[in-house]
């Protein structure tokens, strides 16, 4: 039997992280508007006034919008809670992700679609019974293991537990990014020492730095086994996701809307090609491996593959920040493009590009856009090597807009 494909939902924190996704291949996008959602401090947030023009754009390319509403509120949130779900009702916003019963409440009210946050830490199968009155998608708590996943997915079938669109409860999993040390991100220790609410979206991520234990009678000191001992590793299944499949998951999810642009395409775009390999029987080894050196380029903790395969303890980094083993080197912004030639003309704004170097264009309505230099032109003359206050070309097959951003790609 032909069982559906998954769906590849990836994060947008900003325009420039949309238009990456899309072109990334993402069956979907998931965002947040103003402060009440899990990434309310760490990325660049939309607004109410945004939502047209997301759901526009998600429309254009055939892709579903969904808005995260994720955070604990409280009675003086209500009000701007019932206002962004309105909206999101009138610019036809596919679904809302909430953990609060006061969102689920008011969205099943005004007939807008559900989806249950990991912030509900949903373990079990009865959980899912009880959460079938509100939503028809649920992510899964990320401490279960794929075998747990498979039990709930079997008892679904079994028991027939359909959400209010009459279909099937589907399973939703996180399958690449950032890992919180805590049940499924509720944390109290940056509101403890800054009181800055994680659970509010404003996390200061002080787990991701390195401590020292003090023994309290001695005053002796250690720091252990040099660890960043609370700060996970970064979450990476793309060598496994023939179990995932098979375990009956329906949604893959990107963590990452605090991300780069430039993060979320490589990540999407790896994992789209994983996807449409095991469809296409190319799933393999040498596959794996490619994939995994180029999800090793952006942003990453180093990979670990979480609590799916059966880990009982999680795997720590060692540093602070990324490993990532490229990174990029601001130079300058886009000027315009020319449609006749293919040719983007740039303006540089600091250090110095030559012929053969990998750039990077990011942009709102660009997105993402690589490619290595073959030619360079000032003055409409051929040059191998701009400086900083040239005005230059280069050939690129892509458009590029004024005011996109160019970097350039180098070893880390």
């Amino acid at each position: 039997m032909q069982r559906n494909k998954v769906e590849l939902l990836a994060p947008a924190g900003s325009f420039e992280s949309l238009m990456a996704a899309i072109k990334g291949g993402a069956d979907s996008v998931y965002f947040g508007v103003e402060q009440l959602n899990m990434r309310a401090r760490s990325s660049n947030n939309f607004t109410i006034d945004d939502l047209a023009r997301i759901t526009s754009v998600c429309r254009e390319h055939n892709i579903k919008a969904y808005l995260t509403l994720n955070t604990i509120l409280y009675d003086h949130d209500i009000s701007l809670m019932k206002n962004i779900i309105d909206a999101a009702k009138e610019y036809a916003v596919d679904a809302v992700i909430a953990s609060d019963h006061a969102v689920l409440l008011y969205a099943k009210k005004v007939g807008l679609k559900v989806h249950i946050s990991t912030q509900c830490n949903i373990t079990n199968i009865d959980s899912i019974e009880f959460f079938a009155a509100y939503a028809d998608v649920m992510v899964m708590a990320r401490e279960l293991s794929l075998m747990q996943v498979a039990s709930i997915n079997r008892e679904i079938k079994r028991r027939e537990i359909t959400g209010p669109s009459g279909n099937l409860v589907r399973l939703e999993i996180f399958a690449h990014g950032a890992l919180c040390m805590a049940v499924s991100g509720k944390c109290y220790m940056s509101l403890h020492s800054d009181f800055s609410s994680a659970n509010r979206g404003a996390c200061i991520q002080n787990c991701r730095k390195s401590y020292i234990v003090t023994d309290k009678e001695q005053g002796t000191e250690f720091e252990i086994d040099n660890e960043y001992i609370m700060s996970a590793r970064d979450l990476c299944t793309i060598d496994f996701l023939d179990k995932i499949i098979d375990a009956g998951v329906e949604v893959l999810k990107i963590e990452g809307r605090g991300r780069s642009a430039d993060y979320v395409y490589t990540v999407v775009k790896c994992y789209r090609e994983a996807l449409d390999s095991y469809y296409e029987g190319t799933y393999s080894h040498d596959k794996m491996d490619d994939w995994k050196a180029r999800l090793s380029t952006v942003f990453n903790r180093g990979f670990w593959d979480g609590y799916y395969l059966g880990r009982k303890m999680g795997e720590w980094s060692n540093i602070y920040g990324s490993k990532a083993t490229r990174r990029k080197v601001y130079l300058g912004k886009g000027v315009k493009y020319f449609d006749n030639v293919r040719s983007g003309e740039f303006r540089m704004e600091s250090q110095s590009l030559e012929v053969g170097d990998e750039v990077l264009i990011t942009g709102p309505t660009t997105g993402v856009v690589q490619a290595i230099v073959n030619e360079l032109r000032v003055n409409d003359m051929p040059t191998g090597k701009v400086k900083k206050g040239d005005l230059f070309s280069m050939a690129l097959n892509e458009k590029v807009r004024p005011s996109d951003k160019l970097y350039k790609l180098v070893d880390a």
